[in-house]
């Protein structure tokens, strides 16, 4: 089996039902799809509720939007000082050199940005302006890489852009943010993990995954791989409802990235990213769960619960003491201590 990328293919792999066809075609000529064997192979399709499926098969509750959605809900293009870079924090930058991924999550809140309709891979130009601001700028100790999936790229391209931050001395530190090594772990090879190396950087890569299921033993290797190399791994996950929303899935979620010597690192709270409005928690309940994970399983497993304020002003810890509740609003301090009001006004 191949990728699968179109509602024909869905409906040939039993995916979605003939009839619902003409509806998942509205839904492809707004949002990419993609979905990897490895994925498809994951999904029972006897299951109308399957955790795998609802994360990468595309349903028609996508076309619905809320007034408080935007395309770009946690606020990119505000902080884009050249194209490919987002420098929204002090220390460190997005490097955004790619727009493509492996599979298009359906809660994805790029989903305006990546895939054969959003902003594609840089040109070689702008790639040349993008290590040019990073060279300029003194304060920026580590790039992170994501998009798109970085490591959609080759090895060959990953080692170019390995090479090229080798020389700016005041990078220390380099994230890669992806899911090759679920959703692709054939990919994750002596190549490509040398290509994610370079002399005086140290590697991270976190691995987003969002279910246990994911973590299958091939996926375990491909991590293993990585981690027997000496590159450290960190796991990100989004509280998706009907996916990981229960304290019996998260918390097997979150053992399963520790047994594979992954550290828990973020649990993001849903972005208001267009027509994902079916996949959001509220904080209340957020919260709720991810209180009931402590005492219940060991420090290691335990994410920080974040919130990505929309427009721009980063991420905020969801906590007593950052976030207060009115009447069904919530008032969410910014690292800079500014004041925001969560759900925004439309």
């Amino acid at each position: 089996m191949s990728t699968l990328r179109t509602p024909r293919e869905l409906v040939d792999n039993g995916l979605i039902a003939p009839e619902g066809l003409a509806g998942i075609e509205r839904v492809a000529g707004r949002y990419a799809i993609a979905i990897s064997p490895a994925m498809a192979d994951l999904i029972d399709k006897a299951d109308p509720s399957d955790p795998i499926a609802l994360q990468f098969v595309p349903q028609t509750a996508e076309l619905a939007t809320t007034p408080q959605e935007r395309e770009d809900p946690i606020g990119d293009l505000a902080h884009s000082p050249v194209e490919g870079i987002v420098h929204r924090y002090p220390d460190r930058v997005l490097l955004k050199a790619v727009h493509v991924c492996p599979v298009y999550c359906r809660f994805c809140f790029r989903r305006e940005m990546v895939g054969p309709q959003g902003l594609g891979t840089l040109t070689p130009d702008a790639l040349d302006r993008a290590f040019a601001y990073i060279a300029e700028h003194s304060e920026i100790w580590e790039v992170i890489l994501t998009g798109g999936d970085p490591l959609v790229l080759s090895p060959r391209r990953l080692s170019e852009l390995m090479q090229r931050l080798a020389v700016i001395d005041h990078v220390k530190i380099v994230r890669f943010h992806t899911r090759v090594p679920v959703v692709e772990p054939e990919r994750i090879d002596g190549s490509l993990i040398a290509a994610l190396k370079a002399s005086g950087k140290t590697t991270y890569v976190a691995l987003h995954a969002n279910h246990p299921r994911e973590l299958t033993p091939v996926a375990r290797k491909a991590c293993a791989r990585l981690v027997d190399s000496g590159i450290v791994m960190l796991g990100q996950s989004v509280l998706l409802k009907g996916i990981n929303d229960d304290p019996e899935t998260l918390a097997a979620l979150m053992r399963a990235l520790v047994e594979t010597r992954i550290k828990p690192y973020y649990l993001h709270h849903p972005d208001l990213a267009p027509g994902t409005s079916h996949f959001r928690v509220s904080l209340e309940e957020g919260r709720t769960l991810v209180a009931g994970l402590r005492g219940r399983i060991s420090g290691l497993c335990q994410p920080t619960y974040v919130l990505d304020i929309p427009g721009g002003y980063g991420k905020a810890v969801i906590a007593p003491d950052t976030v207060s509740e009115r009447g069904g609003c919530y008032t969410i301090s910014d690292f800079r201590g500014g004041e925001h009001t969560y759900p925004p006004e439309a």
